[in-house]
């Protein structure tokens, strides 16, 4: 039986050609359409949809307001469809916080001329979701920010309290987890204090909430610099770095050429660009890259740019994302010395990079998402 798909979008060539694109999956049935938010949750209610495709400008109630609602009542996978502009980033970044799990690019041009690119990430991407649909309610956005700032300002002034909370948080949770969710370490726990000198991360689908859960987190005191490379389009990178660092003790800014390295502060490759180290192995050199890399920014490429310079003293950390990007960056960092974690499939929103680096037995330690911050703050 196809999994069942609400198409919300108040164009009607939109709506037309989503159907058209959808419909040539035999997985998939569009079993409605919406032109508002409102009637989005209407027909949400009534027609119990596997997945919706939403997009975040509409009339009478915007999406970020009906994920927000939807997700309060009957949790549903929700992908938006998002322009391409820095304000679009913005939105769409809030409908992630919402409890939207993934955004693609709408393109007037790709949606009308019926691109197979379009096709093949569509079908992927809502079939890849709507075969999960086992999500909760989320808290909205405001509340989100909310806690995020009182943590942030909390770190900011009792950087060894936060360490003091977060580590009888971690205890907590730890002997409350139920025997399914155990931290599962494949090396012996390594004893890393001192010998890390920088933290790279990689993510893709899903890596917007990761990463605020993990850096919101992180006192301002944080020992080592920050890398991190997150499938995002151009203007979206700038946008996602601009709302952390609001929310974060931490520094937080898009890299550019010529940035330097300091502990306390988080790089984030810049969207349609590639991120690695120039050749003193001390500062960022932004780069086009190459055409035939599916991804920019691509985590393998950084990743591998870091080898040379950095060899043992990198923690390398891959978490939630679809496709297997940072699996061949990982190899060439662990053959180095460097250490690896990676996100459990329970908390990964898609287990596709994290597994083929847990499956490559490249990982020293399978990690919930909660444990990150706690271990970033513990180990290092």
């Amino acid at each position: 039986m196809p999994y069942k798909v609400l198409i919300v979008d108040d164009s009607s060539f939109f709506q037309h050609r989503l159907k058209e694109i959808i419909s040539e999956s035999p997985e998939l049935e569009v079993v409605g359409i919406a032109a508002n938010g409102q009637e989005a949750i209407e027909k949400a209610q009534k027609l119990l949809p596997d997945v919706i495709s939403m997009d975040y400008e509409m009339p009478y109630l915007d999406g970020v307001s009906a994920v927000r609602a939807i997700m309060a009542e009957r949790p549903v996978p929700i992908v938006m469809f998002s322009s391409l502009t820095y304000e679009g980033a913005k939105i769409t970044l809030q409908a992630l916080e919402a409890g939207a799990v993934d955004f693609i690019p709408k393109n007037f041009a790709e949606v009308s001329s019926s691109s197979s690119a379009l096709k093949r990430k569509l079908h992927e991407t809502l079939i890849t979701f709507a075969s999960k649909a086992n999500l909760q309610p989320v808290r909205s956005t405001d509340e989100l920010a909310a806690e995020a700032g009182l943590r942030s300002q909390r770190a900011k002034q009792k950087t060894s309290e936060l360490r003091e909370r977060m580590a009888e948080k971690s205890a907590a949770r730890a002997a409350s987890a139920p025997p399914s969710a155990p931290v599962k370490t494949i090396f012996p726990r390594q004893n890393l204090k001192g010998k890390v000198k920088l933290v790279v991360i990689g993510t893709s689908t899903g890596g917007p909430v990761a990463l605020s859960d993990i850096v919101t987190n992180l006192p301002v005191d944080f020992p080592a610099p920050i890398l991190i490379v997150q499938h995002m389009p151009e203007n979206f990178t700038r946008a996602f770095a601009e709302r952390l660092d609001r929310l974060c003790a931490l520094k937080i800014k898009e890299a550019e050429t010529g940035d330097r390295l300091i502990a306390g502060q988080v790089l984030i490759a810049p969207g349609g660009k590639q991120m690695i180290l120039d050749r003193g192995g001390q500062r960022i050199k932004i780069i086009d890259g190459d055409d035939r890399v599916n991804y920019k920014p691509c985590v393998d490429i950084t990743f591998a740019s870091l080898a040379n310079s950095f060899n043992g003293k990198v923690l390398a950390i891959i978490l939630t994302g679809m496709g297997a990007d940072g699996c061949d960056g990982t190899r060439l960092l662990k053959s180095k010395g460097a250490s690896v974690w990676s996100q459990d499939e329970q908390t990964s929103v898609v287990y596709g990079m994290p597994q083929a680096v847990a499956n490559a037995k490249l990982s020293d330690d399978v990690l919930p998402l909660p444990q990150f911050s706690v271990r970033l703050q513990s180990d290092l």
